[in-house]
């Protein structure tokens, strides 16, 4: 299992490009939409459409030899590289993303007519599209989770599309928050995989499920997997997220995002699957999703929200197929993830198409729509059939694969069975009410005259449709071009197809396709009845959409408390907690390492403080600075004691010059002069030339805490100086500040040139405080 199916290696590093392109044309969108208007989607389309063809293209070279591999060098010192691993799942995958992606810029021209931010969506398409072909594509795993939260920050661009309502700017909000909870868990998972592993692709991984570590990596990867792709418990986001435009929409619940935790799952399979461990919790979850978005689907009369409760369980019946993990039901997960994109993104945009030409997407108020809207009708109707899964679709074909995994005696494959069979009959339902309810039956009157869309809104949905019946009635072709390579890389070891369009009456798998499609029907003709007593059952406001508000609710008021607790605004308290995390930061490790008394045993305390020949100038110094502590200690207000702070500062200076550290000595002087000029002009200005009016407790509690920082800082420097001195560091810079750094002063050179950046940084701060500063002192008026 945990052999990655490979033939031979070849390297194109043009893949790169499919995944760069889709940004490259996002960065030009809105000046292309300035300059073409409303012919902004053909141009654009374009660049899908070329990596549509590009991957064709490659399809023959990843069957003959397993793989096609691209690198380039990323961080070469840590041995990572921009890897890219195009085998048969990575190419079903994005050409499903790139093909419907296609026609998904087309349609979104005239959907979106007249639309003044119409370039701006191009963009946050584009880029959508480009983070999930990179993330499938991706076999450096720190890429791979770059490109997966770049798929959640372009959703929450295209949700939020519409901001100016605030149902959007919430569904926006939530979809970022839910999944980005599965991007921290994918993060950690990746660091702990490569630990384990060794490595960062993908590819090279190995069988993981007998480490101790597997436990955690599999939770992990089925947090990310789970709130990525919609699963219960973190389902809710996914039709909140209908919000979005309805070309986002048909996008998003095709082949791009939703998708992502479906691929981490097939893309893992080797290195995580076949444990119980795995098979009982995807099979589960993935069961309880698929009724649950069945259920739900039934519930809506929004065809939006019914598509999007019925991709909700889509998901969970992908999820489950993978969980159960045999040949047959992986051939099945492949079958059904192409024949979902087909049929979904059809429907999606037909309802865009309904909602464009009635002014509704309520079912219940629409009907007789066939003769007005007729080749709306024919799309509908071909979606519907893969859907449903009936005969000479790629539906029926997912179907028949299912039945035939879950064909066993045993209770948990009895159990799946009748899940799959339920769902399925449930998602039958729903298509049939989408084709049916609309289109046929009397006419119904709507709030625009219905007219019939134009070429660019019913062309994708006719060609997905018909695409559906292709990929079927070439059964052998789809087989091997499409199962093989794509069951082989989740397996991890070669396998066959056996996918065929006759019917085996001599097993129970097309009896069991007849009880799905009768339990449709059934389902169908009582879905009035089934709405309402689900709508009644609703009893309770609480749901998990409500559990989500309560949970930001409580976390936005907590961030509050915290605040207000933390940030009060007194600056004395803000260096109190300061000045005590300084004592403790480094009087706590001396006294782990070594215990009190171990500590005062380790310094050389004669040796630091014994007496010793000390020369009158350096009497002098101390002199200088025991008289500026006496001023500071008893000074009659803060401008007096910010000139003996100065006194201080100087008394520092002349030490280094004393001791050979002239250039030390300049930068001490340098900043003393200026920290004193800058307080006392600020300390003038802010009328703060009077005695310190604190109460004596609160300059006692300062003294102590003084204390204990003079207290810490003597332990550390003792520790540090009748220690063993590592002269490495000094060493390297005194051997190469002259060949490297040309540069004699060693101080300066490790300023300038190997801490430049740092260095930077600080005379940035710098600069900023002085411009702060600055305004302060211009202003006429400052509130003591």
């Amino acid at each position: 299992m945990g052999t990655v199916y490979r033939v031979g290696p070849t390297l194109d590093a043009s893949i790169a490009l499919v995944a760069i392109a889709p940004f490259l044309a996002a960065l030009l969108a809105p000046l292309t939409h300035r300059f073409v208007g409303s012919y902004c989607g053909w141009v654009l389309a374009i660049v899908p459409a070329s990596i549509f063809m590009f991957l064709v293209k490659l399809i023959g070279p990843v069957i003959d030899k397993g793989f096609i591999a691209a690198s380039i060098q990323w961080v070469p010192s840590y041995h990572l590289a921009l890897s890219f691993y195009l085998d048969g799942l990575s190419l079903t995958f994005a050409l499903t993303i790139s093909g419907i992606g296609t026609l998904i810029v087309l349609y979104a021209g005239p959907y979106l007519a007249g639309h003044g931010h119409q370039g701006r969506f191009y963009s946050f398409l584009l880029a959508f599209m480009g983070a999930m072909l990179g993330l499938v594509l991706a076999d450096n795993m720190l890429a791979l989770f770059g490109f997966w939260e770049l798929t959640a920050v372009t959703s929450f661009l295209l949700i939020g599309f519409d901001h100016t309502r605030q149902a959007a700017r919430r569904a926006a909000i939530q979809a970022l928050v839910v999944t980005n909870i599965g991007g921290l868990s994918l993060l950690l998972a990746v660091l702990v995989i490569q630990q384990l592993g060794g490595n960062w692709e993908i590819s090279k991984l190995g069988a993981l499920q007998g480490s101790a570590l597997y436990p955690l990596v599999l939770a992990l990867v089925l947090l990310a997997a789970f709130t990525k792709s919609a699963q219960v418990p973190f389902h809710f986001w996914l039709p909140n997220a209908m919000e979005a435009p309805t070309p986002v929409s048909a996008f998003l619940h095709s082949a791009t995002m939703v998708q992502a935790g479906v691929y981490l799952l097939a893309r893992l399979t080797p290195a995580l699957g076949g444990t119980p461990e795995w098979t009982a919790i995807l099979t589960i979850f993935g069961g309880v999703t698929l009724l649950w978005g069945g259920f739900a689907a039934l519930k809506q009369t929004d065809m939006k929200q019914m598509l999007a409760q019925t991709t909700i369980a889509s998901l969970g019946l992908l999820v489950l197929l993978i969980g159960i993990g045999s040949e047959t039901a992986i051939a099945a997960m492949v079958v059904y993830f192409v024949a979902h994109a087909l049929y979904k993104a059809g429907f999606f945009m037909l309802v865009g198409v309904i909602d464009h030409a009635t002014g509704t997407r309520d079912i219940t108020a629409l009907g007789g729509l066939m003769g007005k809207l007729p080749l709306t009708f024919a799309a509908a109707v071909l979606a519907g059939l893969g859907m449903i899964g009936l005969p000479l679709t790629l539906g029926y074909l997912a179907k028949e694969e299912m039945y035939l995994a879950l064909e066993q005696s045993d209770w948990r494959s009895i159990v799946l069975l009748l899940t799959v069979i339920l769902g399925n009959g449930l998602l039958g339902a729903i298509a049939l009410a989408l084709v049916i309810k609309p289109f046929l039956g009397q006419f119904r009157s709507t709030p625009k005259p219905p007219h019939e869309g134009s070429f660019g809104l019913v062309a994708g949905p006719l060609l997905l449709g018909v695409l559906g019946l292709a990929g079927a009635l070439a059964t052998g072709w789809f087989g091997s071009t499409v199962l093989v390579p794509a069951a082989s890389a989740v397996l991890g070891h070669a396998t066959t197809s056996h996918l065929t369009l006759v019917p085996d009456f001599g097993g129970l798998v097309p009896f069991l396709s007849v009880l799905t499609w009768a339990l449709g029907a059934v389902l169908f003709m009582q879905s009035g009845v089934i709405r309402a007593a689900l709508r009644r059952s609703e009893r309770s406001s609480w749901n998990f959409d409500a559990v989500f508000d309560a949970l930001m609710f409580g976390l936005i008021r907590s961030a509050a408390a915290i605040t207000r607790l933390f940030h009060h605004g007194r600056l004395e308290l803000y260096l109190l907690i300061v000045f005590i995390g300084f004592a403790v930061a480094i009087s706590a490790p001396l006294l782990l390492n070594h215990g009190y008394d171990g500590l005062l045993a380790t310094a050389d305390w004669v040796q630091l403080f014994g007496i010793r020949t000390v020369r009158p100038f350096e009497w002098a110094v101390l002199a200088l600075a025991i008289a500026g502590l006496l001023i500071l200690l008893f000074s009659f207000n803060r401008l007096v004691a910010v000139l003996a702070l100065g006194i201080q500062g100087t008394a520092t200076a002349l030490i280094f010059l004393l001791f050979g550290a002239p250039d030390l000595a300049f930068t001490q002087f340098m900043v003393e002069i200026l920290s004193v000029v800058v307080l006392a002009l600020v300390i003038t200005r802010l009328k703060l030339d009077e005695r310190d009016r604190r109460p004596y407790e609160d300059l006692a509690r300062d003294g102590i805490v003084a204390l204990l920082c003079g207290v810490a800082v003597t332990l550390l420097l003792a520790v540090v100086l009748t220690g063993t001195l590592d002269t490495k560091l000094s060493d390297f810079f005194t051997a190469t500040s002259v060949p490297i750094a040309h540069g004699r002063n060693i101080v300066n050179v490790i300023l300038v040139d190997y801490r430049g950046l740092d260095t930077l940084g600080e005379i940035s701060v710098v600069m900023g405080a002085g411009i702060a500063i600055l305004g302060l002192l211009r202003r006429r008026r400052i509130v003591p």
